[in-house]
């Protein structure tokens, strides 16, 4: 059952409905409690985890005093190292059929466990496993709650879900941050502070999961999809077959290509405080802007993707990410410098994140929901992982401006490429 069905029914009282309870009511009609429920979840742990995130370039290159190519491969490991196991935790979330909460859950567990171990860590090779067993635990829940947030929803208001779930987490990206400078401001030891917060807080996320997130028990009628009339074993073999599909195929093969030029969010913050001389103290804001556009433009290109096609929606967003390297570039200095490009990378999130989960949907049985979102996420991952790498490597060897120029360079190439191999009809049209 769908929230507020009888609600949404009901007559108006005598005092009339207000447009904000209508509209609420609304969006509760077609979106599952599942989606809520797993917002939730997902806000609190991005609290916790942005908390982090916030804080570790800084950490990691003032404090530490790492290079740029040393921060570029822990960020790579921060960002790519849950593709080695997210076939596997949609695989495992595949078989037992009702088991996707609980690899999720077994996911943010370990993510959590891993905060309070950086308290401990001063070097490169700890911390670099600290941060891969926390992308571990990532890469497990990550394939089953999107399977779950899928499975819990109609095609044709799939969109929407993934953007309320991702408005939901971004609005716990848009308190990290706050919460790490508050106590970064007010304590002495402010690294340790938040780490220990951090850990605090993870723990609640997954409290909320097991107490308040319902095992799939039933899920509405797909639309039809090409050759998933017959029911199909999740096996690996089942799960790696799913790329002979032409839709699936050419998503995964779009979002790695495009993921190969993705600057990771890290180092464009790096790159602004560079361009703005923006100080230490301030550093931890910069994410606010990105996670404020995301919040913002979500559930409405989630609804404008179910409406005119999700992949001009998906392709736009790295139009947006494109012209936020383009100001980068430039030589404007202007006050309105940092409010643009946070406006166009919280955009391109917008655009793409949830948007992309939701296509790769359409093209993926229910048997085998959580392998193939997994496939997909395990391309654009990995080609994060690669770009990471690469630009750290660049920006070492030639300064970020030349780094940053290759980047814009080879994410148009990318996109034009996406462009004309772009999955079939029902990707690109609005789901009827």
């Amino acid at each position: 059952m769908y929230v507020a069905d009888s609600r949404a029914n009901a007559e108006p009282s005598a005092g009339g409905t207000t447009g904000t309870a209508r509209s609420t009511a609304r969006v509760s009609a077609v979106v599952a409690p599942t989606v809520f429920a797993l917002g939730a979840v997902s806000l609190i742990t991005d609290v916790s985890s942005e908390m982090v995130t916030a804080v570790l370039p800084l950490y990691l290159v003032t404090g530490l005093g790492l290079s740029p190519l040393g921060f570029g491969l822990l960020d790579g490991i921060y960002n790519g190292f849950s593709a080695l196991v997210r076939l596997a935790g949609g695989h495992l979330a595949d078989r037992g059929g009702g088991r996707h909460k609980w690899v999720a859950g077994v996911g943010y567990a370990v993510s959590a466990a891993c905060k309070p171990l950086l308290l401990l860590a001063h070097t490169l090779t700890p911390i670099g496993l600290i941060l891969a067993a926390d992308r571990t635990g990532k890469g497990l829940r990550t394939a089953p709650r999107d399977a779950l947030i899928s499975l819990s929803s109609t095609p044709e208001n799939r969109g929407r879900a993934f953007g309320v779930h991702r408005a939901m987490d971004t609005a716990g990206a848009l308190l990290g941050p706050l919460v790490a400078f508050l106590i970064l401001r007010a304590t002495v030891d402010g690294y340790d502070a938040v780490f220990t917060v951090s850990f605090c807080v993870a723990v609640i996320g997954v409290l909320v999961l097991v107490l308040f997130v319902p095992a799939p028990t039933r899920t509405p009628t797909p639309a039809p999809v090409p050759d998933a009339e017959k029911v199909v074993r999740p096996t690996l073999r089942a799960a790696f077959a799913l790329l002979a599909r032409r839709d699936l195929r050419r998503i995964t093969l779009c979002a790695l290509l495009l993921g190969l030029a993705t600057v990771s969010d890290s180092f464009v913050y790096l790159l602004l405080q560079r361009r703005l001389g923006v100080p230490d103290r301030w550093f931890a804001l910069l994410p606010l802007g990105t996670a404020a556009a995301f919040l913002l433009l979500a559930v409405p290109l989630g609804r404008l993707a179910d409406r005119v096609g999700r992949w001009r929606i998906f392709l736009a967003g790295h139009g947006a990410l494109l012209t936020a390297y383009a100001l980068l570039l430039t030589s404007w200095h202007g006050a309105a410098l940092p409010y643009a490009v946070l406006l166009l990378h919280g955009g391109f999130y917008a655009a793409t994140d949830g948007v992309l989960m939701a296509a790769a949907s359409d093209s993926v049985p229910e048997e085998l929901r959580s392998s193939g979102l997994a496939l997909v996420q395990t391309g654009q991952a990995a080609a994060r992982f690669v770009c990471s790498l690469g630009f750290g490597a660049a920006w070492t060897l030639w300064g970020d401006r030349a780094a940053l120029m290759a980047s814009a360079a080879a994410l148009a190439v990318c996109a034009v490429f996406a462009l004309r191999l772009r999955p079939g009809r029902s990707v690109l049209e609005p789901v009827r």
